[in-house]
C-alpha cells in the first residue's frame, strides 16, 4: 500500500462513501486555515496539499462520476474542535499549502458557507479542527451528506481501502444491542491493581452507527470511520440521570480520576499535574465536565493501529467523550459553554496503546427484563 489514492481509487472511495445518486452534482472540500492564533503546522500543510490535489484529481474525472462540480472552499480556523463554522469563505483552486487567514482575508468574493451549502450535495472536510458537530447539524438543514475528516493525514490512507461493508454490519450489531439497554456498566483496573467502575444510564437515548458510509441525505460522520456511540442520558427531562461512578482516564502517562454524579465530572481523585488541569477545567467550564459520548470502534480488528490522531484512532476501541453532545443527539450544544471558541468534544481513548495503565475488563449492557450482555471482554468485543 502506498500513501496516496490515484484517481481509481479516489472514484472508488467517492462512490462507496457516498453511494452516488443521479441528483448528485456537486461535491464541495472544506478545509481550514491558519492564523496568529493557532500557527501552522506541517501535517495541517500537508493535510491542506492533499485536500487541493484530491479535488483537482475529482474535478479532472468528475464526469466519470456524473458531476457537475468539484470545488474546495477554504475558511478561517475557529480556534476550537466542534464549534460552529464561520459565516465566510473563499473558493481556492490553487496555493494552499501557503495560506493563512491574512492572506484569505485579503481575497475577493468571499461567500456566506451556509449559502454555499445550499447548492450541493456531497461535502468533504479534511480539516485541522473537527466540523462534525457544525456538520452534523448543517447537513439536516440543508440536506446534504458530509464526511468530516478532522486531523487526517496520509498514514489513515490504509483506512480508507478497509472492507466497509463488514464494518457497517458489526458497528450496526453493536447500536442495535445498545440501543435495546436500559444501562450500560463499565469495570477498569490501572495499573493491574485499582479497581474502578462507572454505571452510564442509557435511557432516552437510541445508539447510532457510524460506519464510514453516507447514502442518505442529512447525514454527517468521520471518515474514516467504524464506531457505535450513543450519548448518556444527561438529564434534561424529569428523570435525573443516573450516570455515576469512577472513571479513569490516562492523559501523559498519569492517570486521572473523575468521580461522576448525574453524568457529569464533579471531582478529581487524583493528584498530579494533568489532574490539576482537568480539575480546573471542570469548574471553570461545567458543559466540558459532561459526559457526551460512549464510542465503540471496530477497526482494530480490520489491521490498524493508532496514528496519534483522534479521527482514526477512537475507531479502534472504546472511547468516552467529554463536552458537546447534541451533535450526536444529545442535549449539550454551544449555548451551554462560555464562548463558542470554548466549546469542546474531547474522546478519551482506551486501548492498551494509548492507555497503557488503563485496563478494560468488562462492559455489560443491561436490560428492562433483568438481562445482560457482556459486550466487551479484556477489551475486546464478544458479539462478532
Amino acid at each position: 500500500m502506498t500513501d496516496k489514492l490515484d484517481a481509481k481509487e479516489l472514484k472508488a472511495l467517492i462512490e462507496s462513501v457516498f453511494s452516488l445518486k443521479d441528483t448528485d452534482k456537486h461535491l464541495l472540500f472544506l478545509v481550514d486555515i491558519p492564523d496568529a492564533q493557532l500557527p501552522d503546522t506541517e501535517l495541517w500543510k500537508i493535510r491542506r496539499q492533499l485536500a487541493e490535489s484530491w479535488c483537482n484529481e475529482l474535478d479532472r474525472i468528475k464526469s466519470e462520476l456524473n458531476l457537475a462540480s468539484v470545488r474546495l472552499l477554504a475558511y478561517p480556523n475557529v480556534h476550537s474542535n466542534n464549534a460552529d463554522l464561520p459565516q465566510w469563505g473563499v473558493f481556492v483552486e490553487s496555493g494552499l499549502a501557503d495560506l493563512d487567514s491574512d492572506k484569505l482575508g485579503q481575497m475577493k468574493d468571499r461567500i456566506n458557507i451556509e449559502s454555499a451549502l445550499e447548492d450541493v450535495q456531497i461535502v468533504m472536510a479534511p480539516t485541522q479542527l473537527s466540523t462534525t458537530a457544525p456538520l452534523k447539524l448543517l447537513s439536516k438543514k440543508h440536506y446534504i451528506r458530509a464526511a468530516t475528516m478532522p486531523g487526517f493525514d496520509p498514514s489513515m490512507i490504509p483506512a480508507l481501502r478497509i472492507n466497509y461493508e463488514e464494518v457497517n454490519r458489526r458497528v450496526n450489531l453493536i447500536k442495535d444491542e445498545v440501543s435495546l439497554a436500559l444501562s450500560m456498566d463499565i469495570e477498569f483496573t490501572v495499573d493491574g491493581q485499582d479497581s474502578y467502575d462507572i454505571h452510564f444510564d442509557l435511557r432516552h437515548r437510541p445508539g447510532h452507527a457510524s460506519g464510514g458510509r453516507f447514502p442518505d441525505m442529512g447525514v454527517a460522520g468521520n471518515l474514516p470511520s467504524g464506531e457505535c456511540y450513543i450519548v448518556p442520558y444527561e438529564g434534561e427531562l424529569e428523570d435525573i440521570s443516573e450516570s455515576n461512578g469512577v472513571m479513569p482516564v490516562e492523559l501523559d502517562g498519569e492517570v486521572v480520576l473523575y468521580r461522576i454524579e448525574k453524568n457529569k465530572a464533579v471531582e478529581i481523585l487524583s493528584e498530579g499535574p494533568q489532574s490539576e488541569i482537568e480539575a480546573q477545567s471542570i469548574v471553570k467550564e461545567p458543559a466540558y465536565a459532561n459526559i457526551s459520548e460512549l464510542g465503540f470502534g471496530v477497526l482494530k480488528d480490520f489491521g490498524l493501529s493508532p496514528t496519534g490522531v483522534i479521527l482514526l484512532d477512537e475507531k479502534l476501541g472504546l472511547h468516552i467523550a467529554f463536552g458537546r453532545s447534541d451533535h450526536f443527539g444529545g442535549a449539550v450544544g454551544v449555548k451551554d459553554f462560555s464562548s463558542p471558541e470554548a466549546v469542546v468534544h474531547i474522546d478519551r481513548i482506551y486501548i492498551p496503546e494509548t492507555a497503557p495503565r488503563i485496563h478494560v475488563d468488562s462492559v455489560i449492557l443491561n436490560y428492562e427484563d433483568s438481562s445482560t450482555l457482556e459486550l466487551m471482554t479484556d477489551g475486546v468485543y464478544n458479539i462478532f
